[in-house]
């Protein structure tokens, strides 16, 4: 349609995972389980939970377009100022945010092949140039990164660990990358996924916000269990964060995201089961899929990559059919792979069952 801005025209919408009712509406299932979106297994922070009900009665009012009381408490937990934060409805509208705040029509951004499609697809919309880099061993390769930064490159998006493939870059690797940057390129560090680490050399991003280098996406849809209201935040430099404010949309974290956000950061021990439970998840299937001879991508996430070594797309259908939701990796260029998310000990066995019967 000669209406339709060209770059709108060329933007490869975002594929979601495919939701439990939708399936079993289709297939006339009963059973299904989901494993397809690096969900909380275990639900919902119980706190959060209480929270929101208490905060029902107060709907027919707009929320607290600063989020005063959200980022005192984050500023708390993170040891910084309130005005080190902005809240977002989700990481996906800080990516926006970012891009509309900092990047010019002339300008670029740099990111990798296959690593969070939002990153290319907000870029497009915003009618901006994306140059994009293979991964090397499905990791991040920053010293190819580094030669693709040219003057013109305003925000380079690193997702450590990376989505889809669980992988990330360490502390020393980090450190020497940030060093060959222009002054004027800023990294912006997405770490959706910190709550799983368990590796030493994990270089957390908000040790390098104070130089205005570095930007952190943080969000509270996987440990918290807290996807379903949207919400996440940015840490930046306070030089920064007033612009970013002003791109920000008022009212854009809505009131129950706000207080289930604010009662599930003193949660200690829902965030504790919910690493637990990751933790022993994944060991479970990195030894069921090892015995099954199936190749996976060791991971620090919530998630797994694996390959089947045939059309992820057949295998993922599958799996549908006997009530297990995966992610195909098509959209990522990774034919032959499949991600699945960690989950509770009996949504893993289910999982396992079905792929040796796909299989």
């Amino acid at each position: 349609m000669q209406s339709i801005r060209k770059n709108i025209a060329r933007v490869q919408s975002y594929v979601a995972g495919k939701p439990i009712e939708e399936t079993k509406r289709e297939l006339g299932l009963k059973s299904v389980i989901k494993l397809a979106s690096n969900e909380n297994p275990l639900g919902t922070s119980p706190r959060a939970l209480a929270a929101m009900r208490r905060a029902l009665a107060s709907v027919n009012r707009y929320p607290d377009s600063q989020g005063f009381y959200l980022k005192r408490r984050l500023a708390r937990t993170l040891k910084l100022a309130p005005e080190n934060l902005v809240l977002g409805n989700g990481s996906d509208e800080l990516i926006d945010i970012l891009i509309k705040t900092f990047v010019e029509d002339d300008e670029n951004i740099v990111t990798s092949e296959q690593t969070f499609v939002e990153y290319e697809i907000i870029a497009r919309i915003n009618n901006k140039k994306v140059v994009t880099v293979p991964l090397s061993n499905l990791t991040f390769d920053l010293r190819a990164i580094a030669r693709a930064v040219t003057p013109r490159t305003k925000l380079v998006f690193i997702a450590n660990p990376n989505n889809p493939t669980g992988t990330y870059v360490n502390r020393s690797e980090f450190e020497r990358f940030l060093k060959t940057l222009p002054g004027r390129t800023i990294v912006v560090l997405d770490e959706a996924y910190d709550t799983f680490i368990d590796v030493r050399d994990y270089p957390q991003g908000i040790d390098y916000v104070k130089g205005g280098r570095v930007i952190v996406l943080k969000t509270m849809s996987k440990g918290y269990g807290l996807a379903g209201v949207r919400i996440g935040y940015c840490i930046a430099s306070r030089s920064y964060t007033p612009y970013l404010e002003r791109t920000r949309q008022p009212f854009n974290v809505n009131l129950l995201a706000q207080a289930a956000a604010l009662a599930a950061l003193d949660d200690n021990a829902f965030l504790s089961r919910t690493r637990k439970v990751t933790l022993a998840g994944k060991k479970f299937l990195y030894r069921e899929l090892a015995a099954l001879g199936v190749a996976y991508i060791p991971s620090v996430t919530n998630f797994i990559l694996i390959d089947v070594r045939r059309d992820c797309v057949e295998v993922f259908r599958r799996l549908l059919s006997l009530g297990v939701i995966v992610r195909d990796m098509k959209q990522y260029k990774l034919d032959t792979f499949l991600r699945v998310s960690i989950g509770t000990p009996a949504e893993n066995k289910k999982f396992i069952s079905a792929l040796k019967k796909a299989l």
